[in-house]
């Protein structure tokens, strides 16, 4: 635990201006990801639940949706194209599964001669059972899907008709009706572009089943180099909003509260595009980003909240502030200097004092989690730092605003590792033990670390050893007690350090908060609204000298 010797306060502000953010949003959409990379799916089930049917086309560079064709079933699936196996419960495989199943092989007869459209491909198809498919920009009309090139061929003379056997690419889409074999629809522009499927409202805004959560706007999906499926949602900007608010925060919570978090959420898709140049889209659909699941949860508060703010977003000297309108959970009493978490100052990134959070109660604000040093030295080596067996940990400096920005560990060896900034609390992390360090603002017990610091947190000491102090006459003499007096606001205090015995002990943490404390915090916010405050109240208690347009 670090004490303090108060003697002098010199603060200094540094002002730092952000950089301007480019604006992610395109044509007033935004591209979600839904499941991507590791997640991304090998089949994807879209079921109409405000509306019926669907129009199958592609969007340009710039979000604009371009029409091929259309269909009236309200359940379909988008699959990845080559040998799928149909489970008895209508699920869709890569593998073959040992139960029984039916097959939609990768071999297909295709008609002689391309269509002009959609229209005309399915016309032609139509008479012998086919559908049409669109590849690298031009329409054709196929029939069945057969397992081997020979199977093709066969049912091709079978058919009776002019055309050759193909087989589906590596790159292709086919679409089905859900749970079956029919074939709707094939799509393959090698890479060049994506299906993209736009559920039809029937002239009322659609909205669509996918995994569980109902979303407003259309789907795409990227294979643009073979492999599964990249499911993005393409949606509008307000309507993205209303799928941020009810699992950022709760669609009952209070409407100034809700207003704050549009604003935020606006703001920061705005401006991040952290996953562009990976995967294709600006936002990915949780904490890494913001948690959208679309509006399943949306409540009418909610939905007004995003409303009455609409096109509203959080401005520094006349530049939106974007992927900076941060915000977390809570803070456990105090905001943080953004530079004090990731190494980068931005003017309107102030810690401060917060007195709103203590005023109602917050679901697990308070914490402990202790860890074993064995614990401890397999967290920290398997996250790659170079440290033996721990020994001792402490908090080595905390912030103006009293949280933790240093964390030291100390091996058996004597080699010490010191972490800063956000990785004070994720260095903590690990799934395998099922434990984390939860907030910035902590403090440790177990270990021998105890400090005190001069004036500010930015000056600590080892010991005492050494130090002098000032007397109210103004001499000065050096500490020789083990058990010396700071002078705080409410009076004296003791300052004396609780060094326990370091070694093969455990450690305990114990803290307040919930996330990095940079920006708004979210239960400060409802604090706030349920005092009366405004959304502009809220808004610029937590961000520094920002503009609200």
């Amino acid at each position: 635990m670090k004490k303090f010797l108060l003697i002098t306060l010199f603060v200094v502000i540094l002002i730092i201006a952000c950089a301007s953010s480019a604006l992610a949003v395109t044509s007033g959409q935004v591209r979600v990801g839904l499941k991507y990379g590791s997640e991304a799916l090998f089949s994807a089930n879209l079921e109409n639940a405000q509306g019926s049917g669907y129009t199958f086309g592609l969007y340009d560079s710039a979000r604009n949706f371009t029409a091929l064709g259309t269909t009236a079933q309200t359940k379909i699936s988008m699959t990845a194209s080559g040998t799928i196996y149909v489970g008895a419960s209508g699920a869709y495989y890569a593998t073959e599964p040992i139960s029984s199943h039916s097959v939609i092989g990768a071999w297909h007869v295709q008609l002689s001669g391309t269509y002009g459209d959609y229209a005309q491909a399915a016309a032609a198809a139509a008479p012998v059972g086919g559908y049409p498919a669109y590849f690298s920009g031009t329409f054709y009309a196929r029939v069945g899907c057969y397992d081997s090139q020979a199977a093709a061929e066969a049912a091709l003379s079978t058919l009776g008709v002019s055309g050759s056997a193909v087989e589906s690419g590596s790159t292709g889409v086919t679409v089905t009706a859900t749970g079956t074999t029919a074939v709707l629809f094939e799509y393959d522009c090698q890479g060049a572009s994506s299906l993209a499927v736009l559920p039809d409202g029937q002239g009322g805004q659609a909205v669509t089943w996918f995994k569980g959560y109902k979303y407003y706007g259309g789907f795409e999906y990227d294979r643009i180099t073979g492999g599964n499926l990249n499911v993005v949602n393409v949606v509008g900007l307000d309507d993205y909003v209303k799928g941020v608010i009810p699992y950022e925060m709760s669609g009952d919570w209070p409407v100034e509260a809700l207003k704050a978090q549009a604003v935020c959420a606006r703001t920061y898709v705005s401006g991040q595009a952290k996953h562009l140049s990976a995967y294709g889209f600006d936002v990915c659909n949780t904490t890494d980003c913001q948690v959208y699941y679309g509006v399943g949860n949306a409540t009418a508060v909610s939905n007004a909240a995003v409303e009455a703010t609409a096109g509203q977003m959080l401005y520094y000297n006349g530049t939106s502030i974007g992927g900076n309108a941060v915000y977390f959970s809570s803070d456990g009493g105090a905001t943080e200097n953004a530079e004090n978490v990731w190494g980068t100052a931005f003017a309107f990134l102030i810690g401060k004092q917060d007195p709103y959070e203590a005023t109602i109660t917050i679901p697990a604000y308070t914490y402990t989690v202790s860890y074993t040093s064995a614990q401890l030295t397999w967290i920290l080596q398997n996250s790659g730092y170079s440290i033996g067996t721990i020994q001792n940990v402490y908090v080595s400096q905390l912030t103006d605003m009293g949280n933790v920005c240093k964390v030291t560990f100390v091996d058996t060896t004597g080699k010490t590792l010191t972490v800063k900034g956000e990785k004070c609390r994720t260095a903590f992390y690990s799934s395998t033990y099922g434990k984390s360090v939860r907030s910035m603002r902590y403090s440790i017990s177990g270990g021998s670390g105890s400090t005190y610091c001069v004036n500010s947190a930015s000056n600590p000491l080892a010991s005492l050893s050494g130090a002098y102090a000032i007397s109210g006459s103004g001499t000065t003499a050096a500490i020789t007690t083990a058990s010396p007096y700071v002078i705080t606001s409410s009076g004296t205090a003791a300052a004396s350090g609780s060094a326990a015995a370091s070694g093969s002990g455990s450690f305990t943490i114990t803290g307040t908060g919930n996330g990095h404390n940079v920006g708004m915090s979210q239960y400060g916010a409802y604090a706030m609204a349920q005092q009366g405050y405004s959304y502009q109240d809220i808004l610029n208690f937590y961000y520094t000298n920002v503009t609200i347009g």
